[in-house]
């Protein structure tokens, strides 16, 4: 897409045509456009104007917008069969959890709706398996329930998920927060082990941390934390709600570090943009889950089934997930020698298509002027713009959304 195909190049208000918010809940601070429809890299708005999606609607189009084969997917699909429910067997779901255990650690996989179902049958899981197999161990009063997580962390929305965050902006009003939590600082390994008491029942961090503003770990640190959970007969869980699916590179992040966990949850890209979250783990663990211990009405339905089915097919037999780490090591690249032209700049990072540029002010401001001249990013930790472009986004659009963003810096000073 040439520059012709976004937002000019000179600040043009960003509107959205009729209609009202009236009626919903005021849950988000929306910005001022709506979108009506999509290809690959490409949103076009209300009025006709046209933006580069850097944001993948925050890591979830890993393909791009309505992707040709998921679009067909879910067609079929829709014109065959939506729903049954999980009290019948669902075909598409499990030849969905073999294809998910094929490609890593685990062995057993359960399906809901989001990350934060997913990050929170994990919490249940690490509880059930915990109490189970220290039941009758004379040492062991079946009092391990504490999860340590990592300050400025982000596992979701829902009670328990909100309780294991480590951002006190949104623990805010929801107080007493559901115990059994400890926040350490991320990538000090060192503070996980000061924290471990008896009660401690597992270790749970994101490979790297997304809402943080792409905070990446020593690369010892996840080993670290392996060792430190097999030698304390604790669990290690994944967050790879954001990380996973080929966002880094490899299919699972932590597939970088050479270890693995017990328990892993993933979600956003899963379905390419319909609802759906799952949990993973291992047979020892996994088997703690026994019928009515826990459920999802929506769960791996045959219509989001089918649409992570052709996901998986994109992502691993068409070749996209191989491109990533190239991709990602160009756009790197690319923002770097940014940095080295601007002083607002502090700092450039990332690992495959998962980037941020950190500001020395506040980035809101940056967020917004980007938008109006066609380029889609958000704003992290007050003063990091983070980048999460398709996995099928083309060099051309990696230099135009590096060019929109130099011109954005210019202007800015």
């Amino acid at each position: 897409m040439g520059r012709e195909g976004c937002v000019g190049v000179h600040d043009r208000t960003v509107r959205s045509g009729g209609g009202s918010s009236a009626a919903l809940m005021g849950t988000y601070a929306r910005l001022p456009v709506a979108f009506v429809r999509g290809e690959g890299t490409r949103l076009w708005d209300d009025t006709g104007r046209v933006y580069l999606d850097f944001l993948s609607g925050i890591g979830v189009n890993n393909l791009g917008h309505c992707p040709p084969a998921v679009v067909a997917a879910i067609r079929e699909q829709a014109g065959l069969l939506i729903h049954t429910s999980n009290l019948y067997r669902i075909p598409l779901q499990e030849k969905l959890a073999q294809r998910l255990v094929e490609g890593c650690f685990a062995d057993r996989v359960f399906f809901c709706n989001s990350g934060a179902e997913a990050n929170e049958a994990a919490i249940k899981l690490v509880r059930r398996y915990t109490q189970e197999r220290d039941k009758g161990r004379e040492r062991l009063q079946s009092g391990r329930f504490e999860v340590i997580t990592a300050i400025n962390s982000f596992h979701g929305r829902t009670l328990a998920t909100l309780a294991a965050t480590g951002q006190e902006k949104v623990q805010r009003g929801y107080d007493p927060l559901m115990p059994g939590f400890r926040h350490v600082p991320y990538n000090q390994p060192e503070a996980v082990e000061r924290a471990i008491t008896p009660a401690t029942a597992a270790i749970m961090v994101e490979p790297i941390q997304g809402e943080a503003g792409i905070m990446i770990p020593d690369d010892g640190y996840l080993p670290a934390l392996r060792a430190m959970a097999d030698r304390h007969g604790l669990l290690l869980v994944l967050d790879e709600v954001q990380t996973g699916l080929g966002r880094t590179g490899r299919m699972w992040c932590h597939q970088w570090s050479g270890i693995t966990p017990d328990i892993m949850t993933t979600a956003k890209s899963l379905a390419s943009g319909l609802p759906m979250g799952a949990c993973l783990a291992t047979e020892e663990v996994a088997r703690s889950f026994s019928p009515g211990s826990h459920g999802s009405t929506f769960g791996g339905t045959p219509l989001v089934s089918a649409a992570a089915l052709a996901t998986l097919e994109v992502l691993l037999d068409q070749g996209v997930l191989a491109g990533v780490e190239a991709k990602g090591a160009y756009l790197l690249d690319r923002l770097r020698a940014l940095q080295q032209r601007h002083e607002m700049v502090k700092a450039v990072r990332g690992r495959g298509l998962m980037l941020a540029v950190e500001l020395n002010s506040p980035a809101e401001e940056i967020l917004g002027v980007c938008l109006s001249r066609g380029l889609l990013l958000s704003c992290q930790m007050g003063t990091v713009l983070r980048l999460l472009p398709p996995l099928t986004v083309t060099q051309e659009e990696m230099d135009q959304a590096v060019a929109i963003l130099d011109g954005v810096l210019t202007d800015s000073y």
